[in-house]
């Protein structure tokens, strides 16, 4: 029989913290404890000497020194390797956060910070009515990107309160399984599909309390933009070093929010992180394609993507449509569309929608064996030295996913002047409309970066049907691709945009209307132009784009957004093994881009479709990544985490598996498999 004294060696004073706002109840418990305590035993004995009558069942153990949560109850605290040095922290696992929306609005609610980010960002989505969760993410604000507000801010005194939107009520902040809510896959529209605003018939039925008609409009409905003084307070990054900084701070997706350090009541960013905006839909995406077309204008805004004047102003046309019916020139007919007007609406959808395979599927029985080609007399421009251009006409064949060039038509069946294999090149689309410039700029892969090819088209049907053929090349399609047709009606529609005409009474009296031009372009085009010229030359602009409904105008911002250049790539400086100087990273859905930082030029492309495989060497912190043809690359990264860019790899891959087919269940143990690496 063991004496008294030998059982009490196997006991030990274990002290721990409480998080409650009770007053005169102490906040500092000892306890004593042996190691084959389960946790959920250590539990109830802390709350039986707590002695407050409360719920206790959001409570969990928080481990200081580990960093990490002790979840799993049945698990004894040998077994977890709590000893007697071991810090407790007994608190909530759900606490009011502070999200600042792309649209630049800020919601406060209760969020998991003991659950992985990606399920806290699914039941956030959840709360606010943004399907396809999976899409975003959370960003940690650079302290680089707030220097020049807080520079601005030395002697003028912070905003007393700031307009937050308060859903501290919704189920999902207090820990309970959310509800459908608008969220459900109900057949029943819940949004109006043309302005956007919630269906007053079905915010009563589906609601969960929280997001009132009022809150979901604020969350789906564009808001006048902000004053032009604001806007340049705001960080503007004006290097691809710059860019780095704004993608340094993603949050591990595999990780809680505590475990990587954010505090109660701290500020993130919810912001799309993969740039595939996967079956939009206006009946019951409005809150979604509102805050991805807040994410482009703002990207726009401030300058983080680059696009031409012309573009600019199609731009600020487009944003002045969706928020003023002032310019309109005639608003009932958008505020009552006609049946064929929302078919239009839907049908601009299938333009949008970046998957592996494209989707118009009445073209199924298409003769596979006969692949087409386009032929063409078309013009080489080469540069040459001293800034000269030598421009010379060819006769153009493009076959499968090469172009070929001969001398004149005549020559066509003999061998080619050059063939150009453009499968994993880079297109860049060079369009004046006005100037009547319609380029395509192909950087194609060679063994020792980039050859750059310039091609020049006769007027908007050439230049669409060889510009559309390019594109799917550089992703292994041919012409015979559904996706096709589809790719040159989207190109002719925003060289439509760009074709305006000028309203004489527009141009004449640009006074009379009431706009703030400067809120609607980035502030290099202000420095550039006076105000009244900034008003006509938008206003010149909103012709073609007035008698959109709401909804259409931010799907073809978000359509015009798409087709720059620069769109979905984020950056990052990184070492390349081997190499003696930094380079950028851009990281998009479909490919990697070596890009020298200090031109800009991009060196080599990868595509995500030739990659056999990519791992991460934690200790040394180095991403190695395998693709065809026995190419290899490896390299670190000095801007953020080598995990976002291995994470970002995973993920981009994760989501080209997503299918209409299947429902909207998401498949979190593969996303973690893909993205979570083992450190």
């Amino acid at each position: 029989m063991a004496s008294s004294s030998e059982y009490g060696s196997h006991t030990w004073d274990l002290l721990l913290r409480v998080d409650h706002q009770h007053e005169n109840v102490n906040k500092e418990f000892l306890l004593q404890v042996t190691g084959d305590l389960h946790v959920g035993g250590l539990m109830l004995k802390l709350v039986e000497q707590i002695k407050v009558a409360q719920d206790w069942s959001d409570y969990a153990f928080w481990w200081e020194q580990k960093k990490c949560w002790l979840l799993k109850t049945h698990w004894t605290l040998d077994k977890c390797g709590v000893q007697a040095d071991a810090k407790l922290f007994f608190t909530t696992q759900h606490k009011m956060l502070r999200l600042r929306l792309p649209n630049m609005k800020t919601v406060r609610l209760k969020v998991s910070f003991s659950s992985m980010v990606f399920r806290a960002v699914s039941d956030i989505c959840k709360t606010l009515n943004i399907r396809r969760s999976e899409e975003l993410s959370l960003l940690k604000p650079s302290e680089g990107t707030l220097k020049k507000k807080k520079k601005k801010d030395k002697n003028s005194k912070e905003p007393a309160t700031e307009d937050i939107l308060n859903l501290y009520n919704s189920p999902v902040s207090s820990g309970l399984p959310a509800n459908p809510g608008l969220y459900s896959k109900t057949m029943t529209p819940v949004y109006d599909p043309v302005s956007g605003s919630p269906a007053s018939s079905t915010i009563t039925w589906f609601s969960d309390g929280s997001l009132t008609e009022q809150n979901c409009s604020m969350l789906a409905l564009s808001h006048p933009n902000c004053s032009p003084e604001t806007l340049a307070e705001m960080y503007q990054p004006r290097t691809l070093a710059d860019k780095a900084k704004l993608n340094a701070g993603w949050l591990d997706s595999s990780r809680s929010l505590m475990e990587q350090g954010v505090l109660e009541d701290d500020q993130l960013l919810l912001r799309f992180k993969y740039y595939t905006f996967f079956d939009l839909n206006p009946k019951y995406d409005a809150v979604r394609i509102n805050q991805i077309y807040e994410q482009a204008r703002w990207a726009i805004l401030l300058e983080e993507i680059d696009c031409t004047e012309e573009e600019m102003l199609i731009f600020a046309a487009l944003q002045a449509r969706t928020w003023s019916n002032k310019l309109s020139l005639s608003s009932e007919a958008q505020d009552f569309p006609c049946e064929s007007e929302v078919d239009e609406v839907e049908a601009a959808l299938s333009n949008l929608e970046v998957t592996l395979e494209g989707g118009n599927k009445s073209n199924i029985l298409e003769d596979i064996t006969d692949i087409p080609k386009l032929a063409d007399n078309l013009k080489l421009v080469r540069p040459k030295k001293l800034s000269l251009k030598a421009i010379k006409t060819y006769w153009f064949v493009f076959r499968d996913t090469s172009i070929s060039y001969f001398k004149n038509k005549e020559s066509a069946q003999g061998e080619p002047i050059e063939k150009l294999n453009l499968k994993g090149c880079e297109v860049v689309p060079d369009v004046n409309v006005a100037a009547k410039k319609f380029g395509i700029k192909l950087l194609i892969p060679v063994a020792d970066g980039m050859n750059e090819v310039y091609i020049r088209c006769d007027n908007e049907d050439q230049y669409a049907r060889w510009m559309a053929a390019c594109v799917l090349a550089s992703k292994g399609r041919t012409m015979a691709d559904s996706s096709y047709q589809p790719e040159v009606q989207k190109i002719l529609s925003f060289l439509q945009m760009k074709n305006w005409t000028m309203c004489s009474q527009a141009a004449s009296e640009p006074e009379n209307v009431d706009m703030k031009p400067e809120c609607f372009v980035s502030p290099r085009y202000t420095k550039k132009f006076k105000s009244k010229q900034l008003t006509a030359r938008i206003l010149e602009a909103h012709q073609n784009v007035s008698q959109m409904s709401i909804v259409e105008a931010k799907l073809r911002f978000i359509q015009a957004w798409q087709s720059l250049p620069e769109f979905g790539l984020s950056y990052y400086i990184v070492r390349f093994k081997g190499s003696k100087k930094d380079d950028v990273l851009g990281v998009s859905y479909n490919r990697l881009i070596r890009i020298d930082m200090a031109t800009g030029d991009p060196i080599t492309t990868w595509r995500f479709s030739n990659m056999k495989q990519w791992n991460v060497n934690w200790e040394i912190r180095q991403v190695a990544i395998e693709f065809d043809q026995n190419v290899s690359i490896a390299f670190t990264c000095l801007s953020a985490d080598c995990k976002i860019i291995h994470e970002y790899i995973g993920g981009y891959i994760f989501l080209s598996t997503r299918s209409k087919d299947h429902n909207e269940t998401l498949d979190e143990e593969l996303f973690h498999k893909l993205t979570g690496g083992q450190e």
